[in-house]
């Protein structure tokens, strides 16, 4: 089992190689590891990431076959299906480290405000759920969107996404509530810039 500051410190060096990696014009890192992966796994982290094509999380730390949990989905939101996945990598694997990673020029943050200033009746129901998830972040930042340009207002709204988020599953879930109690679990929000390859991580 890794605690969950170490499994922190992990990422964080994982994403610096990538970083390393990007401006090396390196390509690939670690190979996979099929031999071991067939053993099992044993996830040290889980992400709750975008599903953008952009953003693939093995890759952003430098992690190989079996090291991450990932979980993706538009807008990185929500739901009991995530939510139940995270109880069940907490539970069966002993994961301590919970991410949850936005990224900059987030489409599902760009849709959500276009939607909140300009209502679309075409828009479909499945599209609906997504946006509406991710609402009530972005609607705090409208009433003053005269103060911002408009890709200042996207990027505060990408990180009022993840802190919603990250407090949807602090406060979500009896399971991760106990333990987070208990201090066998941490789950911390993450910002990932894809013009650098940088994460950065949130303090609360």
């Amino acid at each position: 089992m890794v605690d969950a500051q170490t499994a922190l410190a992990h990422l964080k060096q994982g994403n610096q190689r990538f970083i390393s990696a990007l401006q090396g014009d390196e390509w690939l890192m670690k190979r996979p590891r099929i031999s071991s992966a067939e053993q099992g796994q044993q996830p040290f982290a889980i992400i709750l990431g975008c599903s953008d094509s952009r953003v693939p999380a093995e890759m952003v730390f430098d992690q190989g076959l079996g090291d991450l949990f990932v979980i993706r989905v538009a807008g990185n939101i929500v739901q009991p299906s995530q939510i139940g996945s995270v109880e069940f990598a907490a539970a069966q694997f002993a994961t301590r480290l919970v991410v949850v990673m936005g990224h900059t020029h987030c489409g599902a943050i760009k849709a959500t405000v276009e939607e909140l200033s300009r209502p679309s009746e075409s828009q479909s129901p499945n599209l609906k759920v997504i946006v509406d998830k991710i609402a009530p972040a972005v609607k705090p930042l409208l009433q003053n969107a005269c103060q911002c340009d408009k890709d200042t207002l996207l990027a505060k709204a990408v990180r009022a996404n993840v802190h919603t988020s990250v407090e949807q599953l602090r406060h979500g879930s009896a399971i991760l509530e106990q333990l987070i109690a208990n201090e066998d679990l941490m789950i911390v929000g993450a910002e990932y810039d894809i013009e650098t390859g940088k994460v950065i991580f949130f303090e609360d």
